[in-house]
């Protein structure tokens, strides 16, 4: 839907020789709007508040959901003057959009839109308004279904994710700042962006602002292909870097709200961290992919495939982890009680094991003791050429630690000090082989080239990581 510039035959001859690109011009939006606007919605939400709950420093609701969205510090107004309230009153809470999936009402938005909401009102372009009942919402993706009463229902067309290029024209339509029906346009930044939420999102420059949340991100073909979610901002405001729910993701999350109310995740029990390129290079992995496996919780689906600290999964059910983000989201959209199959790479070569997915549950701290120290520091030449001296680890530690053997540093200088190490670490393996004890610590180090990085796997804690000692600096 591009309107061409007719100027050929006015144009120098050099002119017409430039790109096909150049000479376009812009996007026209406007049978988009009349084709997807009617099936947005502007969605309202009440709280029901007692007389000594009212909105913080007096501000107005839409202002709030901006500065509590956006990460912006709420500035101390004083409160005015306001008339005594009685009991339970029902106060505006929020603004947002939504868009409506089917033509029987159901109506998708964010979690974070109708989050504590007691009501939730619905309000079409028409202007009919609904009370809308809430099906379900998934903090972690920030994913929300709501349903109200009415058929014969104009809904979107859900698009093809992975169609979208970057570059490519998108719109969106919502209500910033409660300015139903509001039409904004840009392109597409980037795809599968990382902000340390479980999804990756849609980078765009479409302008978004509160009130926008919720609201659809549509392709130039009238495809709703995410939900418009958050903003990057310094000031609180618009700076043209916008994120969306990609729409696959979004429907996979729905489908389960629709049919049961909640999300259920796989998991298979481990801490990973991130593999770097010097760790890639020094195991022999070769270039940084994978996630490094620092921890394995006891009695989960990975300890009991035998899943290991310092192994790297390097694919899972035959999807590649490209980094570590991966891991959780292909686990996660995966049904627990399922039998799946991950590959690690660990001490120089690739091994399958075979799992079976259990169900996500929250989080468990961190509960192992710090193990004791029961013989004096010894330190060979080479210990002590990378600044180490290392002990004994009794059976008893070896138990309590769960693993089968190692060595405990007793002290960490120098290189190994500039590397992370300290005491009270215990080494499971120097240059891709374990260690059983401190003479093979030191039979390994002893053959290592000291004029490279030597890779060092270690525990702290509950959690193991790789080092790299770095003996010539």
């Amino acid at each position: 839907m591009f309107t061409g510039v007719a100027a050929g035959a006015l144009m120098p001859h050099a002119a017409l020789a430039q790109p096909a690109a150049v000479a376009r011009g812009l996007p026209d939006f406007t049978d988009l709007v009349d084709q997807v606007g009617p099936a947005v919605v502007n969605i309202r939400t009440v709280e029901k508040m007692s007389s000594g709950r009212a909105s913080a420093n007096g501000m107005d609701e839409e202002m709030l959901e901006f500065f509590r969205r956006f990460g912006v510090p709420i500035p101390n107004v004083p409160r005015p003057q306001r008339p005594q309230r009685p009991q339970d009153d029902e106060q505006p809470r929020g603004v947002g959009s939504g868009f409506i999936l089917t033509g029987d009402g159901y109506v998708m938005t964010n979690a974070h839109v109708v989050d504590g909401a007691d009501e939730v009102i619905v309000t079409l372009t028409d202007k009919r308004e609904f009370k809308a009942k809430i099906i379900g919402a998934d903090k972690r993706t920030d994913v929300a279904v709501v349903k109200i009463e009415a058929t014969g229902l104009p809904a979107v067309k859900v698009g093809d994710v992975s169609r979208l290029r970057v570059g490519e024209w998108v719109m969106a339509i919502g209500s910033p700042f409660g300015l139903e029906n509001t039409v904004t346009a840009g392109i597409v930044s980037a795809k599968q962006r990382d902000t340390g939420d479980y999804l990756p999102f849609i980078q765009t420059d479409v302008a978004i602002n509160p009130g926008n949340s919720g609201g659809p991100l549509i392709n130039m073909r009238g495809e709703v292909v995410g939900i418009n979610s958050q903003i990057y901002s310094r000031s609180g405001g618009f700076m043209g870097i916008s994120f969306a729910i990609p729409m696959d993701e979004a429907i996979r999350v729905s489908d389960q709200l629709r049919a049961s109310g909640r999300v259920t995740r796989g998991r298979i029990g481990v801490q990973i961290g991130q593999v770097t390129k010097d760790v890639a290079e020094s195991i022999g992995l070769g270039k940084p992919q994978g996630a490094l496996v620092t921890g394995v919780e006891a009695g989960s689906p990975a300890d009991k495939a035998g899943v290991e600290a310092g192994d790297i999964i390097t694919r899972f059910d035959g999807k590649p982890i490209e980094k570590v983000a991966d891991l959780p989201r292909l686990v996660g959209n995966t049904k627990p009680g399922t039998k799946s199959t991950m590959t690690v790479f660990r001490r120089g070569a690739s091994r399958d094991l075979s799992l079976t997915i259990a169900e996500i549950e929250p989080d468990k701290p961190a509960t192992a003791k710090a193990a004791e120290r029961e013989e004096k520091p010894k330190a060979s030449a080479a210990a002590q050429q990378i600044g180490l001296a290392v002990t004994e680890l009794s059976e008893a530690q070896k138990k309590e630690l769960k693993i089968k053997g190692g060595v405990m540093i007793a002290s960490a200088s120098d290189a190994a000090a500039r590397a992370g190490l300290r005491e009270g670490d215990v080494i499971l393996a120097v240059a891709n082989t374990e260690v059983s004890g401190v003479k093979e610590f030191e039979a390994v180090l002893a053959k290592a080239d000291k004029t490279r990085p030597i890779n060092v796997l270690y525990r702290r804690g509950e959690w193991a990581q790789y080092a790299l000692i770095r003996p010539g600096r």
